[in-house]
């Protein structure tokens, strides 16, 4: 059986039309890859990619997409609102098929490696790579961001995990990570274009402000619907379901008079995590998922 990844690699440019698409086209058209989509964002002037394939296919495109973005982004010119300390700024990695999360990890170990053997631009492991609990967290990575890392880079705390105690003069630095399993970007949508309660209850769903662990939020306006939502980006829907999210921005909305009108998936999803939602709204009893007839498919 083939062995498949899923990639969500992250790079800092939303808003040159024609940078975005020579950095992602060294995805387009690989055998054994599949460029799934990519989510340009121009306040946050940075490009989400997602992507699946084969381990060695996959691999190296993912190397020559983060060279064209050391090539084409200058990280002393980059601005925008979204924290980032390089132009390729992440690469995770997540088993999707027949892969072991240990494959993963080490896959993820050779492309930190042959990052800076190609292109000289250091590498930070987080998730299941970081060198110690603290690197887990990539807030604690990109702490002061590109402008305040390069500052900071020569003490041992701060360092590089490869390279040496310094970013690289235009590229910055590249974040390369395997995990579990990837997040979950949800926008639960309010009936207001009042920013500040998105941000509030923003604030309580989140874990370091005391809300669910594994969720960060904030607020932010859709300008397009003048309306404003709480953006979640959920890191265990198995434990903190999407429907529990949702049911909790519900009650904290009502509080201001509000209502939810709509939910947003922002790229893809596991499908599980959208059963969890049917089976809870739809009170299912004696119910196995087995009864879902396409599932027998697999195999035939």
């Amino acid at each position: 059986m083939k062995k498949y990844i899923h990639a969500v690699p992250n790079f800092s440019e939303g808003r040159r039309t024609e940078v975005i698409e020579a950095i992602v086209a060294p995805l387009k058209g690989v055998p054994g890859v599949k460029l799934i989509d990519y989510y340009p964002d121009y306040d946050f002037n940075r490009t989400v990619v997602e992507v699946i394939g084969e381990p060695e296919p996959l691999k190296e495109a993912l190397l020559q997409m983060a060279g064209k973005a050391y090539e084409l982004i200058n990280m002393e010119e980059q601005s925008g609102s979204h924290p980032r300390i390089g132009a390729q700024d992440t690469i995770p990695i997540f088993p999707l098929a027949n892969i072991t999360l240990e494959e993963c990890v080490q896959l993820a170990e050779e492309i930190g490696q042959e990052i800076y053997n190609r292109y000289k631009v250091p590498v930070y492991f987080s998730g299941e790579n970081a060198r110690n609990e603290q690197r887990k967290d990539l807030a604690f990575i990109r702490k002061g961001q590109y402008e305040g890392l390069k500052e900071v880079a020569h003490t041992p705390e701060r360092a590089p995990d490869i390279g040496p105690a310094a970013l690289h003069p235009t590229a910055g630095a590249t974040i390369v990570s395997a995990a579990t399993r990837g997040l979950t970007a949800v926008n639960i949508i309010l009936n207001t274009n009042n920013l500040e309660i998105a941000k509030k209850i923003a604030k309580m769903m989140r874990g370091p402000s005391g809300g669910f662990s594994t969720v960060r939020a904030v607020g932010f306006r859709l300008e397009d619907r003048n309306q404003v939502a709480v953006s979640m980006n959920m890191f265990d829907t198995d434990n903190t379901p999407i429907y529990r999210a949702l049911e909790v921005v519900k009650f904290e909305a009502a509080r201001y008079g509000l209502q939810v009108v709509g939910t947003q998936i922002v790229g893809t999803v596991h499908l599980d995590a959208l059963l969890n939602c049917v089976e809870y709204y739809l009170q299912l009893v004696d119910w196995d998922r087995k009864q879902i007839i396409e599932n027998h498919l697999i195999g035939l």
